[in-house]
């Protein structure tokens, strides 16, 4: 692995299937999160470990989730790792589609600025610092929305979302619509807003 430019070779593989010798047909699951955390898989409630040894399978089976990429270590080098993480990467697609539709367009901003800072101290070993500890309570409270469900389709190492829904869920159809006699969204509304947007384009070409 330390020639950037090899490939890896198959046999390093213990979790996953190459894209040629996944499962043939495609595979659809449901997965259902509470509070940001994945609780079952087809209907079927497991505990943590459960959860994701079973999408660990699923993943395995449908070439999902290998990794190749190079690193900047703590020390300052640069690493190539080769990684297996199937059944996380169902997971994660899962729960950044039910965040897309529970989740506050600035919470989410706010997060995703977070999470780089989050990652970056597990991978260090500060899961014990203090900086860490009020990280980890601000990702939490962002979480608080996000229980619901998500359809997906497995297939030759691709992960695709075919649906998700909430209860908690800020997407209304009746305000989207573009149906002009059944928005509950007045689209003139944006007239005023669109105005004040462009007011530094226009200023450019004034005398």
């Amino acid at each position: 692995l330390e020639d950037t430019w090899a490939a890896p070779p198959e046999d390093i593989f213990r979790l996953t299937r190459s894209q040629q010798d996944a499962d043939a047909d495609a595979q659809e699951v449901v997965i259902s999160f509470e509070k940001g955390v994945p609780v079952a898989i087809d209907n079927q409630a497991m505990d943590a470990v459960k959860l994701l040894e079973t999408a660990n399978g699923l993943g395995g089976r449908h070439g999902i989730g290998r990794v190749d990429l190079v690193e900047n270590r703590f020390v300052g080098m640069k690493s190539r790792g080769v990684y297996e993480t199937p059944g996380v990467t169902i997971l994660q697609a899962a729960h950044r589609a039910l965040e897309s539709i529970t989740m506050d367009r600035e919470v989410m901003r706010l997060r995703d600025s977070l999470g780089v800072k989050f990652a970056e101290s597990v991978y260090y070993g500060f899961w014990f610092a203090p900086e860490f500890e009020i990280l980890r309570s601000m990702i939490e409270q962002t979480q608080e929305t996000v229980s619901g469900e998500v359809r997906l389709k497995l297939y030759k190492g691709s992960v695709t979302i075919l649906g998700r829904r909430s209860p908690n869920s800020l997407y209304k159809e009746r305000v989207v619509t573009f149906e002009d006699d059944a928005g509950a969204y007045n689209q003139l509304d944006a007239e005023g807003f669109i105005k004040l947007q462009a007011l530094r384009l226009r200023l450019r070409k004034m005398d």
